[in-house]
């Protein structure tokens, strides 16, 4: 890398080559992000301020809000301004940060999933041990291990990607920088290191998916047993938003990493980055509030505290 270091840009994708249509697109985008980031906050300050809320489940929600409010910021902002801008570059020092970012939240959220998993296990399978198992300690434990495990797979996959050379074309076939697009265009022959990190990365993944599989395979041998219907939807109501994230948040990721980078990239191209790069943090909000009745509560009192503070300061 330290003789193409002078390489100091690269060259996104561009949805369109009109104007007007670049402008549509970007303040699509714009819209899009300002509703993610601020469903995402909203989820974030709700359990932080509501006591009833501070729950193992709701405390994993709260970091899963936040892992998605960074993840579609790393991106989806300098998407915005070169559209605007009617620009497309990336300096080099960038396109680092985002590789580094984008795995580390990524790795962070998949390990937050898990413990979601873990947790909802306990609660339905092993209900009179629940506090015991789902204590302050372990909550936390998990946390602290997402951000370390996030952390130390964006080193590993942000070191091993810039340690290879770019000395032919800096156009990447993405909005953003990833690994794929990156490795298309190095001209660097070997990708030793960058295939030992894929290698721990898909150990990883399945690390966290069988736990996952083995929770819900758990969950519905022990719900099939429960002869109140009604005890069968509460179950369901809980763990239905956790499933259709996790089933989204694999699908998308697998369709980033499996799915071939195209020399030209072309519209199809696109909607598929947009697809697994922001549907999952904006699809999470949108579950969770509209399927969660404490969710929905606590955002009722929020507003009413907040109207009611309005008033009476006005008042006075």
């Amino acid at each position: 890398m330290a003789n193409h270091s002078a390489v100091m840009k690269f060259f996104l994708m561009e949805v369109s080559a009109t104007r007007e249509l670049q402008i549509i697109h970007g303040f699509l985008f714009l819209l899009i992000y300002l509703v993610t980031l601020m469903g995402n906050l909203l989820i974030f300050v709700l359990i932080t301020l509501d006591q009833y809320l501070h729950t193992p489940m709701y405390f994993f929600l709260k970091n899963l809000s936040l892992f998605d409010a960074c993840l579609i910021s790393i991106t989806v902002p300098k998407c915005i301004m070169n559209t605007l801008c009617h620009e497309n570059t990336i300096s080099f020092s960038g396109c680092i940060l985002q590789v580094l970012l984008v795995i580390h939240f990524a790795g962070s959220e998949l390990f937050i999933l898990t413990a979601m998993s873990y947790d909802r296990y306990v609660a339905i399978c092993r209900p009179l041990h629940y506090n015991i198992i789902m204590n302050r300690r372990v909550c936390m434990g998990m946390t602290v291990t997402a951000w370390l495990l996030g952390s130390i797979f964006g080193v590993l996959y942000s070191s091993g990607t810039f340690s290879l050379s770019f000395c032919g074309s800096r156009n990447l076939p993405q909005f953003f920088c990833d690994v794929p697009s990156l490795l298309k265009i190095s001209c660097s022959k070997t990708h030793i290191t960058i295939d030992i990190s894929e290698a721990i990365g898909v150990m990883y993944a399945l690390f966290c998916l069988v736990p996952i599989g083995f929770s819900y395979i758990c969950i519905f041998n022990t719900v099939l047993r429960i002869p109140s219907s009604q005890r069968w939807s509460k179950t369901f109501s809980t763990c239905t938003p956790h499933l259709i994230v996790v089933t989204t948040f694999i699908v998308t990721g697998t369709m980033a990493y499996l799915k071939p980078v195209p020399d030209s990239p072309h519209l199809v191209d696109f909607l598929v980055s947009v697809f697994y790069s922001v549907l999952p943090p904006s699809l999470n909000p949108i579950i969770y509030s509209l399927r969660n009745k404490e969710i929905k509560e606590s955002l009722r009192k929020f507003l009413w505290k907040v109207s009611h503070y309005r008033f009476y300061g006005e008042k006075q």
